[in-house]
């Protein structure tokens, strides 16, 4: 049914279209209006057999989904930025465990200084912590990927992380296709758990692992994201044959064959780089676009593949880390050593800041002329930089660079 609808009502619908059993609800923006409309659903009786647990913190919200999926429910929450670092430990946990928990993170900046607008640093911070992390490039894939992520989860045993971009696509109203729950119930079996505590058949949960058998724990969690590179493309194939539509995978090509140069990245910025090479394209030059759906597992080898033929390879990220760039860039050279192409790096949209067609077409240009450096900040605004990095040269109480900056572009403009 085509519902003109907001991406993160959306999400909710898709939620309760398969059927949990306990929601966990903490609010922080931008994921807020996903839990108020769980939350709404429990108590019409549109979401039944469901319990609904108000929570005191991030960190509790997530507990109790451990909880709950480890008392064998089909468990789902959501957070975002600070939130997610709140429930970091927590985290860890629930991929230690190897409980199927659906979480929707929806992207937003870290502080401080506080921002509550979009980048993909909250994610990044997590990149490591054992969770499947898919990354939707529209709400109608946001929709499609909370249905595919139950059946994920459940099949391997492992929580999972659906990404969409905080406000851009949580906020944002489209058309939508919305599944009918005999479909969803068609694509999506009754949750059969592999471990669940009993009364009757007591055992442990997270006891402690001493050095004998640590390091077999890791490995055996390696191999369950090795596992997820499998079973993906195949959960991506069969929803596509139920639902008629591409939505998930490992990620979408987009003009990629033949093109020497291919831009990567993840979320929503895809859509406006396939405008900008829409628009490059009129002047000559092809270059192509690869957008992430998976980035956790990392597609190293399917990656390698599709990018065998090209000599240039862009990313464009939404996340840096300070002192080495790029993050997704890292994984991609390893993916590439041997390849005859060189990477290069681009951070954009950071905090929020407009990825515009202009800018990354810009970019293009100098990448094509190999005048792009091997990390490039978009829009970076150098005299604002400057400024600052000479208030500090001069050796005196300079104050919060923050405030510093603001005050600056107040009296400055965009230089």
């Amino acid at each position: 049914m085509l519902k003109q609808i907001e991406g993160s009502r959306a999400v909710a619908e898709a939620v309760a279209l398969c059927r949990p059993e306990v929601i966990c609800a903490y609010p922080i923006t931008p994921q807020t209006h996903i839990v108020e409309a769980c939350g709404e659903f429990v108590k019409t009786g549109q979401l039944q057999n469901c319990e609904y647990v108000n929570v005191e913190s991030e960190f509790a919200a997530l507990s109790v989904a451990i909880g709950a999926s480890a008392a064998g429910a089909r468990t789902y929450t959501a957070t975002a930025s600070q939130g997610l670092l709140f429930m970091a430990e927590a985290v860890y946990n629930a991929s230690g465990l190897g409980l199927p928990i659906v979480m929707t993170l929806g992207n937003r900046a870290i502080g401080a200084p506080i921002n509550i607008w979009n980048d993909h640093s909250d994610a990044m911070s997590m990149r490591d912590a054992g969770w499947i992390m898919l990354f939707a490039e529209t709400n109608q894939e946001a929709l499609d990927l909370h249905i595919q992520a139950f059946r994920l989860a459940e099949q391997l045993s492992c929580p999972i992380m659906v990404c969409m971009d905080g406000f851009i696509l949580t906020h944002a109203y489209e058309r939508l296709e919305i599944p009918d729950q005999a479909a969803v119930d068609a694509f999506l079996p009754p949750f059969v758990p592999r471990q669940a505590l009993d009364p009757a058949d007591p055992y442990s949960i997270g006891a402690m692992v001493g050095p004998e058998a640590f390091t077999e724990v890791r490995y055996l969690a390696h191999d369950k994201q090795l596992q997820a590179l499998e079973v993906i493309p195949e959960i991506h194939q069969s929803f596509k044959e139920q639902f008629g539509r591409e939505s998930g995978g490992l990620f979408h090509t987009y003009q990629v064959e033949g093109a020497a140069t291919v831009v990567v990245t993840m979320g929503s910025l895809a859509g406006t780089l396939k405008d900008a090479v829409d628009e490059l394209a009129q002047e000559g030059p092809q270059v192509g676009v690869i957008s992430l759906s998976c980035y956790r597992p990392f597609p190293r080898t399917e990656l390698r593949h599709a990018l065998e033929h090209a000599r240039r390879v862009i990313v464009v990220e939404k996340a840096v880390a300070p002192g080495a760039g790029g993050v997704v860039s890292m994984d991609l050279r390893m993916a590439l050593q041997g390849v005859d192409c060189y990477v290069k790096t681009v951070i954009a949209g950071l905090g929020g800041r407009p990825v515009t067609s202009p800018s990354l077409q810009s970019m293009l240009r100098r990448a094509l002329k190999g005048e792009l450096a091997d990390l490039h900040f978009l829009d970076l605004n150098r005299g604002m930089v400057d400024r600052e990095l000479a208030r500090q040269r001069r050796g005196i109480a300079t104050g919060p660079v923050a405030e510093n900056l603001l005050k600056d572009a107040a009296t400055h403009g965009a230089d």
